[in-house]
């Protein structure tokens, strides 16, 4: 078997090899040349001496170079395998925790909706607690409210002879004709009442109150009087007891200055003109308008029904007896507010 040499050993045999076979190259040259002039084989020697010299010696550091080039080769190599490996290793754990942070971001998206959904149910939860609530306090304050105010009377409807309001306040003397006369009116709207007439007043417009609120026994003997005077005639301008408007405390019969404190022409005033554009505004309607189905004209008489309602009827262009019942009974919660 032969000798194994390393591979950095071979490689500077191979290249010592080269440098002799030049050496001996060289020397053949100059043998041949010594046959030939004897005379020159000193000088030739030397010459010979020194190319030995220098090629041993440039190929000795050629080969220390090369066998130290080589050692930084496979050192600069081993380093940028290490360098690899890590990188590697490095961007290995860079996709593991990008992986997480996706997972992370999916598991907190999941988490947002579900708490965005439990905050609708607890809203939709807390908003039918808060229509329960409302229609519990709805119910209450209806339950209060007297069921007979919004309803048609005229010939409609029939209050019995014990029906009073449940709450009756005298009108204060500035705001009635007669101050020799007491009138009355449902405490709850009374200041609906005091406040458009002093607005009208502030419009230079004069309004007071001849009629209010009358009993069952009171209109019974007014309509007997009307009837004595007028027969059946009566009928077109007066209600039956049981059956008038004013039994409720909730409306009034207007006069004003230049008629006499009187009734008659006041649908050709100002201040029934005033009235038309602004009663409603303080939840009044006209009740007996031109052409209605029960009584005279009356410009006079005027209900209160509540603002919203009031409005309604204005913006409409219609009368209380115009609208159905049941459409009239939703605006019973609101009629004081």
């Amino acid at each position: 078997m032969g000798v194994h040499y390393p591979y950095k050993a071979k490689v500077a045999l191979r290249y010592h090899g080269n440098q002799y076979d030049s050496i001996r190259h060289a020397y053949a040259t100059i043998s041949a040349m010594e046959q030939q002039s004897s005379r020159s084989s000193s000088v030739l020697w030397y010459i010979l001496i020194g190319i030995i010299v220098l090629l041993l010696g440039g190929g000795g550091y050629l080969g220390y170079r090369y066998y130290t080039l080589m050692n930084e080769h496979e050192a600069l190599t081993s380093t940028l395998g290490t360098t690899e490996a890590e990188l590697a290793s490095k961007i290995n754990t860079l996709r593991d925790a990008n992986q997480l942070i996706s997972e992370l971001s999916d598991a907190l998206e999941e988490a947002e909706e579900e708490l965005k959904d439990e905050k609708d149910r607890n809203d939709a939860f807390q908003d039918r607690i808060n229509d329960i609530a409302g229609t519990v306090s709805d119910l209450d304050k209806l339950s209060k409210t007297d069921e007979e105010l919004l309803q048609k009377y005229s010939k409609v409807s029939f209050l019995n002879e014990h029906y009073v309001p449940s709450n009756l306040s005298d009108i204060p003397k500035e705001y009635v004709y007669n101050e020799d006369r007491n009138h009355e009116l449902h405490s709850q709207v009374l200041p609906f009442l005091e406040d458009m007439i002093d607005d009208a007043k502030d419009d230079d417009i004069d309004l007071w109150v001849v009629s209010a609120y009358r009993s069952f026994e009171y209109q019974s003997q007014l309509k007997g009087t009307y009837t004595v005077t007028y027969g059946s005639g009566a009928n077109a301008f007066s209600a039956d007891q049981g059956f008038s408007e004013h039994q409720l405390g909730t409306t009034v019969d207007f006069t004003t200055s230049g008629i006499g404190g009187g009734l008659q022409g006041f649908g050709t005033t100002p201040a029934y003109e005033w009235l038309v554009k602004n009663a409603h505004k303080y939840g009044f309607t006209l009740s007996y308008p031109e052409g209605n189905a029960y009584y005279v004209y009356e410009p006079w008489h005027w209900r209160f029904v509540g603002e919203e309602l009031a409005k309604d009827l204005n913006d409409d262009d219609a009368h209380f007896y115009d609208w159905d019942q049941r459409t009239i009974d939703q605006y019973l919660l609101h009629i004081f507010d």
